[in-house]
């Protein structure tokens, strides 16, 4: 594929996606696409390469419906294939020895570097604030590219705010290492979605300084 092929093909994955609340109930998303979509999604960047996210995948009716009062009874989260509760990692530094160590392994770099790198992340996420705001940036980088890879394989999304966290966690039994980010649905539109005006670039860049 030439580089002009690929920009087509993802200016065109990037420009159609779009928040569609209303999807095919009747679709069943096959395990082996879920496990290839979310495959893509780990793929995204992260603060240390620490990968923050989990996923709750929610595909079984009676957990759809224990879900649905918890979103606000959101239509979409019935009718949707698969609704991924990305959650992120307040202990994610516990993780820390093991890609590194892998790294090592592989001969990407350095006991030294492992140990400078680890040491590092410990002093870092010390600080509890830090832990949460850097689990939430790094969960909007892999709700970003879930809706993306959803799109190339041709389904919809819609990322969800609107949810009760602290009934989530309680239902779902999340343990306290982890907290929800966002919810997105995912599935085949029965509806599409509606068209959003976006701001000029003029109103949205800043150039050098304020």
């Amino acid at each position: 594929m030439t580089t002009s092929t690929q920009y087509d093909v993802f200016k065109e994955v990037m420009l159609s996606r779009a928040s569609v609340k209303r999807y095919d109930p009747n679709h069943v998303m096959p395990e082996a696409e879920i496990d290839e979509l979310l495959t893509l999604a780990s793929s995204a960047p992260s603060s240390w390469n620490l990968q923050h996210w989990r996923y709750l995948v929610i595909s079984k009716e009676e957990q759809k419906q224990k879900l649905m009062p918890i979103a606000f009874g959101q239509k979409q989260i019935e009718e949707a294939s698969i609704v991924v509760v990305i959650l992120g990692d307040l202990e994610s530094y516990r993780t820390a020895h093991q890609i590194y160590g892998d790294a090592v392994d592989q001969g990407q770099i350095t006991r030294e570097l492992r140990d400078k790198l680890v040491s590092q992340i410990e002093g870092a996420y010390a600080d509890k604030s830090r832990s949460q705001m850097d689990a939430t940036l790094n969960c909007g980088l892999t709700a970003m590219q879930l809706m993306l890879a959803a799109k190339a394989m041709g389904y919809d999304s819609c990322p969800m705010g609107g949810f009760d966290p602290s009934k989530l966690v309680r239902e779902f039994h999340v343990p306290d290492r982890y907290f929800p980010v966002v919810l997105v649905s995912i599935g085949k539109a029965a509806q599409p979605a509606r068209p959003t005006p976006r701001l000029s670039l003029n109103e949205l860049v800043i150039k050098e300084s304020f």
